[in-house]
């Protein structure tokens, strides 16, 4: 099937390289700018944001392991639709998620340039412009460099990739705590938390709602699908991956939460005179330890600044990698990403289209703040297929040996798929709009295979599938037209708007479930 000349990846990763896998994505760049940015649009109920917005994956994530353990494939997501409601529906959201991943690589070099051109030297000086927010040409060489690094160490071995990411996270782990730490036994002002307007959340909870999806929350945590991508290559699948899952969401929570509110805490009380929304840092911990003569932790963090996003990258490579893989095997990719090479066992076809995407996504948006949103967005809408896929197999196929079968799943899933939905919404138009037309335009690399193919199943595929593309219309035209707080024309207030989401939700996950095409399996197997 597809270009892999029959081999196999090797099962070589274990339980505890699988969780770290999970942790060092989600602990990436996310911890370097996703507390100042959360504060900075909500103020101290940013907290409440990576609560609810950690909550929502670890939901995402359940589903996801029943799913992951069923089908232990490498790419992970983007097999779960298919199985469940054929190729068109499994090819929209496979390309949802591989947007939603490759881009993270530019996005964490572009964050560890933007961390090392604070150093006080002038070549790093010259790396970024503060004023447009953009990286110079020097920055973007310095960046491209970065990406080479990642590219070289997963194109040689996933045992060398295995080794440095182990090493990596826990350096990722350490640092985020001990900056916890010093930074609240330095200086910690309990006033803070209610300094602006003597609110909690000075801006009102839709800011809260709309940090889980601009502010690079949900980019964080995006990490969590890693494992689920390397389930192909792990020893006993269906041990492995829900402690992986699981406890690198968990973990990660609460690193968040605390960093979160140590942030909140450390800031100078001065800096909030005109507001969260004037506070302004260009490396947002660093600058803060300088401030509190913790010079030995903004070494570290500058480091740091380097290493975690680096982490990230690398391993995003790696799993991205796995998709395209997962992908061909579909056969909906071309058969060079889909060979493996005889010795290593990876697919440096893919490999090669995922550096070579990073390059030109780096080219185009140049910075980490601009791709954050873009990426959360699609990441949203990949998720969707956990849920779905989980529901519809336990309907039309309960049979199926399922290695870990999610207590309480039937809860579980439209609740999951309700709080998806929402948190599209938060996003706010017209980005979730923007990203939704992103993800529609992916048809029109399906058409071409299907026209090789020559449009033999389109008609039962397109019925198992409309629902899916109604369902994205849909959540466009309410944020089009809902709130103001969320970008909307504000034709509904904040509560209606949000009811209207819930509702539709119910509606399309009852569809959805419902939509299992009787065929789906032989179209799978085709």
């Amino acid at each position: 099937m597809g270009g892999s000349n029959n081999l196999q990846p090797r099962r070589e990763i274990g339980k505890l390289a699988l969780m770290l896998s999970g942790i060092t994505c989600i602990v990436g760049s996310g911890w370097l700018f996703g507390a100042y940015y959360a504060a900075q649009l909500a103020g101290p109920a940013s907290i409440f944001a990576w609560i609810i917005g950690g909550i929502a994956v670890l939901l995402i994530g359940l589903t996801v392991v029943e799913l992951g353990t069923m089908i232990p494939k490498s790419g992970g997501m983007i097999h779960y639709l298919r199985e469940s409601h054929g190729p068109l529906t499994g090819f929209l959201g496979g390309w949802a998620n591989w947007v939603a991943i490759v881009v993270v690589i530019p996005a964490e070099a572009a964050a560890s340039t933007q961390y090392v051109a604070s150093w006080n030297f002038a070549w790093a000086h010259a790396l970024f412009n503060p004023v447009t927010g953009t990286l110079t040409g020097t920055g973007l060489l310095f960046s491209f460099g970065l990406l080479v690094f990642y590219f070289l160490l997963n194109y040689w071995s996933l045992q060398l990739f295995i080794k440095s990411m182990k090493l990596i996270t826990y350096y990722k782990i350490i640092v985020p705590l001990l900056t916890v730490v010093l930074l609240v036994t330095a200086a910690f002002h309990p006033h803070n938390f209610d300094a602006v307007n003597h609110a909690f959340a000075p801006y009102g909870w839709s800011k809260v709602l709309t940090a889980i999806s601009t502010c690079g929350i949900i980019f964080a945590f995006n990490g969590f699908q890693t494992p689920v991508n390397l389930a192909g290559e792990c020893k006993s699948p269906n041990k492995t991956i829900p402690f992986a899952v699981i406890g690198s969401i968990v973990i990660c929570i609460v690193i968040y939460v605390l960093l979160q509110s140590a942030f909140i805490g450390a800031l100078a009380p001065s800096a909030l005179a005109h507001g969260w929304h004037n506070v302004f840092f260009s490396s947002p911990y660093a600058q803060m330890a300088l401030i509190l003569n913790l010079n030995f932790l903004a070494v570290l963090l500058y480091i740091d600044a380097f290493i975690s996003p680096s982490g990230t990258g690398m391993t995003y490579l790696c799993t991205t990698s796995r998709m395209l893989y997962g992908m061909n095997q579909n056969k909906q990719m071309p058969d060079f990403v889909g060979k493996l090479h005889p010795k290593y066992r990876i697919p440096r076809g893919a490999i090669w289209v995922n550096f070579i995407v990073a390059v030109i996504f780096l080219v185009l948006f140049r910075g980490w703040g601009k791709l954050a949103g873009v990426l959360s967005v699609a990441a949203v809408i990949s998720y969707l297929a956990g849920p779905i896929a989980m529901a519809t197999l336990r309907k039309f196929e309960p049979k199926r040996y399922r290695p870990f079968k999610l207590p309480f799943g039937n809860l579980i899933a439209p609740l999951a798929f309700i709080v998806c939905s929402l948190v599209l919404y938060w996003a706010s138009w017209p980005l979730d709009g923007e990203v939704i037309f992103v993800i529609l335009a992916g048809l029109v690399i399906y058409a071409y295979y299907q026209h090789k193919e020559g449009w033999k199943t389109f008609p039962q595929q397109l019925k198992s599938s409309i629902w899916f593309i109604v369902y994205m219309v849909t959540i466009a035209a309410i944020s089009l037209f809902g709130s103001k707080d969320f970008g909307g024309m504000n034709y509904f207030n904040v509560a209606w708007s949000q009811i209207f989401v819930a509702i539709a939700a119910c509606i399309f996950f009852f569809w959805a479930k419902n939509s299992y095409y009787k065929k789906a399996r032989a179209l799978v197997q085709n």
